[in-house]
């Protein structure tokens, strides 16, 4: 929260702080947990209206400290109170349950079956860490909290330094929709930003149940190190990032290759390229229209121009991975600039197939407007890159009839790397709804059975309860 006297500035939390958050989560859990769905469901759309009532002054601190503009905070708010809508909409609906019965056969031979029962239940306490792109998406009241409170779990969020004042605002807004509920006040907690004790503090909390974050690979990496090495380890769910490749196939780019640059730049450089469904990579077929492709996409980014960057240390790594895929051997500079000393310009690099073969780190994620184009001698080259590639958050087929034998044979591979597969669109668009799965293998995400986006992301925070013989009496209301 702010300090006393100056707006600007914020206390810093510690690991006492993480203790005490989590210890009122633990305490708020049983009530939390056993409020009807309507009940959870009202909450959910009460925080929605109290971000909303803070609309402008949301986005004015928010323009303040990310350098985003107000439209695309706007749109932001929208998307995070859009979000806690819908889980509000799913519980009430309850299929999220999977509630399943089987009756008791007592006269079966040779054993008689017990009666069974079987629900999702909530977890326990929640830690959530802020992102630093989506200041409010995937932050304080972001996809991770919208979800663990619809779940009935507590959350204890790790705000994010970028953006320490959006971050208090939003939190008293949900501060504000637990006393009009009146629940027990230790369902959520935001501590600030602080130095990495006291992340680690929050995932090795032996009260908290399980871990989400958005966030960089290695951080992510460690986190889930440290999750993995509790006396009781927890699941970690976090989503690391990604190079989105896409496969353009010979008759789309033959028939609308200069269109699909054009699309290509505008979905590279949208945000400052600060998207983690960024599409770094565009994969061709050597042949005449390669070069009119690459012309067009050099045109196309020519006209970025330089962009303001998150933070300080995300333009510094921008540019380190510039340097990085500069430097490697078969990479060859088609965009270039000398002017983002402060924020990003966009950068587009080419390399041949066989030079990606050879060199996996070609494969790892820049974070920023950088694309790199490989060209590839012929379809067998094509799905051999494919075959290499981690796992990815998406792949993308850019595809015209002529091409389907090619992109069937692609299509197994991709979804074998990615949680999502797009065809003939752009990945930096990502839906909130029943169908999204915004993860995938690692390092996509380091459990790539779940999705960060959509109301599916609610079953992180759950586990399946079986009751047997239970009396109708002592069961779970949402059971009888």
């Amino acid at each position: 929260m702010p300090v006393e006297g100056d707006a600007d500035r914020f206390a810093v939390g510690r690991p006492e702080h993480i203790d005490r958050a989590v210890r009122a989560a633990e305490a708020a859990f049983p009530s939390f947990a056993g409020l009807s769905r309507n009940e959870r469901a009202a909450f959910l759309r009460a925080i929605a209206a109290e971000i909303d009532a803070r609309g402008d002054e949301i986005t004015a601190i928010g323009t303040r400290e990310t350098g985003l503009p107000a439209a695309r905070l706007q749109g932001e708010r929208g998307r995070t109170t859009g979000q806690l809508r819908l889980f509000a909409d799913h519980i009430e609906a309850g299929d999220y349950l999977d509630r399943r019965h089987d009756p008791a056969l007592p006269d079966r031979a040779p054993l008689p079956r017990p009666d069974l029962r079987m629900m999702q239940r909530p977890i326990g306490p929640v830690a959530v860490f802020g992102a630093s792109n989506f200041p409010l998406a995937f932050s304080v009241a972001g996809g991770d909290t919208a979800s663990a409170l619809a779940a009935g779990c507590p959350v204890v969020v790790k705000g994010h330094s970028a953006h320490p004042g959006t971050g208090a605002v939003v939190a008293e807004a949900i501060l504000a929709a637990i006393e009009g509920q009146g629940i027990d006040p230790g369902v959520f907690s935001l501590v600030q930003g602080g130095a990495r004790e006291t992340g680690q503090a929050l995932v090795t909390h032996p009260l908290i149940r399980a871990v989400g974050f958005t966030g960089s690979l290695a951080g992510g990496k460690a986190l889930f190190d440290l999750c993995a090495a509790r006396p009781e380890p927890i699941p970690f769910f976090g989503e690391l990032g990604s190079v989105n490749p896409m496969f353009l196939l010979p008759s789309a780019v033959a028939t609308r290759g200069a269109e699909i640059a054009a699309g290509w730049a505008a979905s590279l450089t949208m945000g400052a390229g600060q998207f983690c469904t960024n599409p770094g990579v565009a994969v061709l077929i050597d042949g005449p229209e390669v070069e009119a492709f690459t012309e067009a996409a050099v045109a196309a980014l020519s006209d970025g121009g330089e962009q303001v960057m998150l933070t300080e240390g995300i333009a510094t790594a921008y540019r380190s991975g510039r340097d990085r895929v500069a430097g490697t051997e078969g990479v060859r500079e088609l965009l270039t600039s000398m002017c983002d000393r402060r924020g990003a310009t966009p950068y587009l690099y080419q390399t041949t197939g066989a030079a990606w073969l050879r060199d996996e780190t070609l494969g790892e994620e820049v974070f920023g407007p950088l694309g790199l184009i490989v060209t590839v001698a012929d379809a067998d080259e094509m799905k051999a890159v494919a075959t290499s590639l981690q796992g990815q958050l998406t792949c993308t087929l850019h595809t015209d009839p002529g091409d389907t034998a090619l992109a069937r044979d692609l299509l197994p591979i991709l979804e074998r790397k990615a949680g999502r597969v797009l065809a003939n669109g752009f990945p930096t668009g990502v839906e909130v709804s029943d169908a999204m799965v915004h993860g995938g293998p690692f390092p996509a995400s380091t459990n790539f059975g779940h999705t960060s986006v959509g109301t599916l992301s609610i079953r992180r925070w759950l586990r399946p309860v079986c009751y047997q013989n239970m009396p109708e009496d002592i069961l779970p209301a949402d059971l009888t």
